[in-house]
């Protein structure tokens, strides 16, 4: 009887302590390992009793903040943090409980999103493999690497929280991490030398919609709300608003430095309206963050035979070069961004390029440049710039090319010039410094080239320092 009485007093207790725990809680973001964004005033935010009064303390500097929980019990306040360094604590008090956050590091903070090809993982995906991804596993232990995933989820409303944790770089924690996100985390890391952070927020297959609240999908008649969960029960992770509910919203608002996408394979079918998609998307990521145009960079869509999802009904306009243009467009609209070309690295029947070093580090080579202010290497791809029809040949020039173009020694075959009848014929190219000469023998006038124009291609000029040029047309055919 007396062990008995013992058990459930023991139990009140538990019970008792729990409770009085439960009065703060903090979301999973906001847990040990966590990393802050270095000389910024960084948001935190939680949940406790209804209008109940608490203290946050950082370890960094000694400092005291307080904030008052609303009638819902949400509160939120900004820290000041200091340049990088760590590790550090955050405590969080009401006065009879508390909550202390340990090891957090302050450095660089990035946003990871998009679609399967952001997801996948540095160990690949089952038969897929990621090119040295073991090896980059094995090499990987890096404490001033942090990151943390958010679990895929599709719903109707938006959350507040999800299940996840910050984890320190090693071979026990890289494997199920995104390698895109990996590559471009790891050289900023070495190469900044100050710790950086990496918030994954991805779902394969996933559309550009999905991404996106009812607000900023208003103008688009082609998205469809959906309002009843029904509405999920087929490929939820394409349905409008849907991964902005579940996976976004509970990130909003953490202090970043800058975004990483990797998405547009399912919206090739739709490429006529994917750049003021993405513009919408990325001005309106940037007012809720409330952090002014922070950088956003990109990877444009590797090539791919997507005409083998419509064996019956192909037709030109699924043409996925047509949604590499307008990843090109977007990137001479939204500011403050840049687009990683990898044409070098489709192919034919894998929709997921087993080379995921290049767009991470072609990532990292825009924010070094465009966002560290590194300079000495090569960062972006030449693009075209103009074209001069004399007789008949077409001239060709390039951008962003400082130190030239090269075909490496290779036969050029992926361009195409027409006359006025619109009918394109493979050209003859001679490469020289900056610039390409076109001829063909069917075609005595010329009016418009295109280069490498079709679902699948492989790239075949490059900038000096190996950077791919983008697939590009002069027409508007």
């Amino acid at each position: 009887m007396r062990n008995f009485s013992k058990s459930i007093i023991a139990i009140l207790c538990l019970i008792g302590s729990f409770q009085m725990n439960a009065a703060i809680k903090l979301p999973a973001l906001f847990s040990d390992n966590m990393m802050l964004q270095q000389k910024s005033n960084a948001p935190i935010w939680g949940w406790a009793d209804k209008n109940q009064s608490l203290k946050i303390k950082t370890s960094w500097d000694a400092k005291t903040y307080e904030v008052k929980a609303d009638k819902e019990g949400k509160w939120k306040i900004a820290l000041q943090t200091p340049a990088a360094g760590g590790p550090y604590e955050i405590s969080v008090s009401d006065g009879k409980t508390s909550q202390t956050i340990k090891n957090i590091l302050i450095g660089e903070v990035w946003l990871c999103s998009g679609q399967s090809n952001m997801e996948m993982p540095l160990k690949g995906f089952p038969g897929q493999p990621v090119y040295k991804g073991n090896e980059a596993i094995v090499h990987s232990k890096n404490n001033q690497i942090r990151f943390i995933t958010i679990p895929r989820a599709t719903v109707l409303t938006p959350n507040e929280d999800f299940v996840g944790k910050w984890n320190a770089a090693g071979p026990q924690t890289t494997g199920d991490f995104s390698a895109t996100a990996w590559y471009f985390g790891s050289l900023l890391q070495e190469v900044l030398e100050v710790p950086v952070g990496l918030i994954h927020v991805s779902y394969g297959g996933s559309s550009m919609e999905a991404w996106m609240n009812q607000e900023m999908l208003k103008d688009f008649s082609s998205a469809k709300i959906p309002t009843k969960k029904e509405d999920l029960a087929k490929d939820p992770n394409r349905v409008a608003t849907t991964l902005f509910n579940g996976m976004l919203s509970p990130v909003i608002g953490y202090g970043i430095k800058g975004c990483i996408w990797y998405q547009g394979e399912s919206n090739y079918e739709r490429a006529s309206e994917y750049s003021a998609l993405m513009q919408k998307m990325v001005s309106s990521w940037r007012t809720l963050w409330g952090q002014g145009d922070f950088p956003f960079y990109y990877c444009q869509i590797a090539p791919f035979n997507y005409a083998q999802f419509h064996p019956n009904d192909y037709v030109e306009k699924y043409n996925s070069a047509f949604l590499r243009e307008a990843q090109l467009k977007a990137s001479k609209e939204i500011p403050n961004s840049g687009m990683a070309v990898l044409m070098d690295i489709g192919e034919e029947n894998n929709i997921h390029p087993i080379h995921k070093e290049a767009g991470g580090s072609r990532l990292g080579y825009l924010a070094l440049t465009k966002t560290y202010g590194l300079s000495g290497f090569e960062f972006e791809s030449p693009e075209y710039k103009a074209m001069e029809i004399k007789d008949n040949s077409v001239t060709v020039s390039f951008d962003k090319a400082p130190n030239g173009i090269t075909a490496n020694g290779k036969d050029v075959t992926g361009f195409e010039i027409a006359g006025a009848d619109k009918v394109f014929y493979p050209a003859k190219a001679e490469v020289r410094r900056k610039s390409v000469v076109l001829k063909s023998d069917k075609v005595t006038n010329p009016v418009a080239v295109r280069y490498l124009f079709k679902d699948f291609a492989e790239a075949q000029i490059f900038s000096t320092g190996g950077l791919p040029v983008s697939s590009f047309r002069t027409d508007n055919w």
